[in-house]
C-alpha cells in the first residue's frame, strides 16, 4: 500500500474556492491591482471570473500562485 502524501498545495481545492478565498482576503479592487485582468476590474463577479479563468491558463496560473503565496504567508 502506498502511503505517499500529495504535496501539491492545490490538491483537492476547487478554482471557485481559491477565488472566493482571494476575494474575501483582498477584495476585488486589490485583487484587480495585483493581477491586472478585466474580470477582476470591470464589474467583477465570481461566475464571470471563473468562466474566464477556466479558459485562460496564464491568468489561472497567476491566481493559483497568489493563492499559494497568500496561504504560505508570502504575499
Amino acid at each position: 500500500m502506498n502511503n505517499a502524501v500529495n504535496k501539491d498545495p492545490l490538491h483537492g481545492i476547487t478554482l471557485k474556492a481559491i477565488l472566493e478565498y482571494l476575494v474575501n482576503k483582498y477584495g476585488w479592487e486589490e485583487l484587480g491591482d495585483t493581477i491586472r485582468i478585466n474580470c477582476f476590474i470591470d464589474n467583477p463577479s465570481i461566475n464571470s471570473s471563473l468562466k474566464f479563468l477556466r479558459k485562460t491558463e496564464w491568468a489561472r496560473k497567476k491566481v493559483e500562485a497568489l493563492y499559494i503565496g497568500s496561504i504560505d504567508g508570502g504575499w
